[in-house]
Order: C-alpha cells, then structure tokens, then sequence
C-alpha cells in the first residue's frame, strides 16, 4: 500500500487509494485499515511499525479529518467515550445534540 499512494507502482501515487479523488475504495478501505494504522484498532500501529510508511499514514490522517468520516464513525458506536457514540441516528439534529451532551460533560 505505501508502494502504490507513493506513485512508486508508476501509476501516479495518491494521496487517495485511486489518485486524486475519494472514492469508494477509501470508503470501504479505511474504516479498518485506517482504524487500525492510526492506533484506533486491536493496539497494532506500533507492532506493525506504520510510522515506517508516511504515505500510508498521510492518506489514513486524511480521510480521518474529512466531517463525514467523523460523523460516520460514532453512529451505532456501544463503545469508547460516550462523546463518540450516537446509539440511533434519525436526522442531523441527533449530531447536535450528542455535541451539547460532551460540552456539559467537559464543563
């Protein structure tokens, strides 16, 4: 994977899985590769020693900062801090309010 985003396959590199543009291989890509490149997963970043693979970690830091993944990792989430769950999601409002929840709990 750090062979093909750094465009070393000769096919021109990332910083997406298929080039330039987002696309579905990220979606279906990232939730666990990523998860687990950036230490969110099983506890294996340092085992697998990814600070060895800048582009691997750059694409993972990029998908993770776009609002959608961020709002798509914590619906239907039972675990971790209560600030990333969102149990049911019925509209955009449900967002909301999950943020005012972690705004009085870190008051």
């Amino acid at each position: 994977l750090e062979w093909h985003l750094s465009g070393e396959d000769g096919r021109g590199g990332g910083p997406y899985m298929c080039g330039d543009k987002y696309t579905i291989a990220d979606m279906i890509i990232f939730p666990w590769y990523g998860a687990l490149v950036l230490g969110k997963l099983y506890n294996a970043a340092d085992f697998l020693q990814v600070n060895e693979y800048p582009h691997v970690l750059k694409w993972a830091k990029k998908i993770m900062k776009r609002p959608a993944v961020q709002r798509g990792r914590i619906v239907n989430r039972v675990w971790g801090p209560k600030s990333e769950q969102l149990h049911e999601r019925h509209s955009a409002d449900d967002f909301k309010k999950l943020e005012q929840v972690a705004a009085k709990s870190t008051q």
